[in-house]
């Protein structure tokens, strides 16, 4: 038996040899296509080829490695890969540890530059002003709604949807390494209501406290024993926390959906999973709505989010926030397009972009 053990193993080191050199002939391929990139002052970031690259192999994987675990080891190559090309430095919405803090770092990998922003406006501003690659910052919770601050953004700035994704949001609950009783907990508001049912479940009478947000419950849990705090499992590595509980959110598909901001509209992918996003002010007549709709339907579009939002520039005129899927570079994108400015007030172009699901 140890003999066969012994054997397989020299054959998993043999393996792992071959993956080492293969990787490294990857990095100084990806080098060079770093450079032509840079001679076309072309984006580090190529979101439609990445998306190519994972949808090719899902369609080869014969198994046993699942396909989600394939995607993420690929996507950990990627990001360390592409970082050879050019450091990135990423803004995202903070403090750090937050569950938009983590997000990015599963986008652009942990060797990327973070810098924690105190507000989305500050994500947007850090970007414009070239402070910043990109920024991160969420638009959509499953169970919450849209984050509306970053919709308004969108209408003043010029930046666009370089990215998108959709991750699952488990809370977790974190005390301090010595702590043997809780004596109270502590989060952000919305991540104590998405956990309320399994927290009174197990800590019944425990106190709860409200937090400026769930990195600032997990620092506090590191520093007081017997406080546990409501948090992402980025803020137990972080700060040092001990996981009393995993995945205690209530929903358990329970999503974010976050955006990555750039400068440029992505390439369409190739495969037809493309998603446009756009803003639009219709004009002030019976039946407007009901039109615009029929827009999409007619060109065979399928609409997957309309959000509308205060337009603040006229008392109840209003600004629709349009997700479809198919990219900017379709002709019968294009056709919608110039049917909505002909009937429109105001139509942005807000980026066409792989979808991250």
């Amino acid at each position: 038996m140890d003999k066969r053990l012994d054997k397989l193993r020299k054959s998993v080191d043999k393996i792992d040899d071959a993956l080492l050199r293969a990787l490294n002939e990857r990095a100084k391929i990806v080098q060079r296509i770093g450079r032509v990139k840079a001679e076309r002052g072309e984006e580090i970031i190529a979101a439609n080829r990445e998306r190519q690259i994972l949808d090719r192999l899902a369609a080869l994987n014969p198994g046993p490695l699942p396909t989600d675990a394939m995607e993420e080891i690929f996507g950990t190559v990627m990001n360390n890969c592409r970082l050879l090309q050019k450091p990135l430095s990423i803004a995202y919405f903070g403090p750090e540890a937050t569950f938009t803090h983590q997000a990015a770092m599963k986008h652009f990998g942990r060797g990327a530059r973070y810098a924690a922003a105190k507000s989305i406006t500050d994500v947007f501003d850090d970007v414009e002003k070239g402070r910043a690659d990109y920024g991160v910052v969420p638009i959509e919770n499953s169970t919450e709604g849209m984050v509306n601050h970053t919709l308004d953004m969108f209408m003043e700035s010029d930046l666009v949807i370089a990215a998108e994704r959709q991750d699952p949001i488990n809370h977790c609950l974190l005390a301090a390494p010595g702590t043997k009783k809780v004596k109270s907990l502590s989060s952000f508001p919305q991540a104590l209501a998405q956990c309320r049912r399994w927290l009174e479940s197990h800590y019944p009478g425990v106190p709860v406290h409200e937090a400026a947000s769930t990195a600032d419950a997990a620092a506090q849990a590191a520093l007081h024993e017997g406080v546990a705090a409501v948090a992402s499992p980025l803020a137990a590595e972080i700060y040092r926390l001990k996981v009393l509980g995993a995945s205690i959110q209530d929903a358990r598909n329970n999503r974010t959906r976050f955006l990555v901001l750039g400068k440029k509209i992505a390439s369409p992918s190739g495969s037809g999973r493309d998603k446009t996003s756009i803003l639009v002010s219709l004009k002030d007549r019976v039946g407007a709505l009901h039109d615009l709709l029929g827009t999409f339907r007619q060109a065979g579009l399928n609409l997957t989010k309309i959000e509308s939002r205060p337009s603040k520039r006229k008392a109840w005129e209003y600004v629709f926030f349009i997700d479809f899927l198919g990219h900017v570079a379709e002709p019968r994108v294009q056709k919608v397009m110039r049917d909505l400015k002909d009937h429109s007030v105001f139509l942005k172009l807000l980026g066409s972009y792989p979808r991250g699901d």
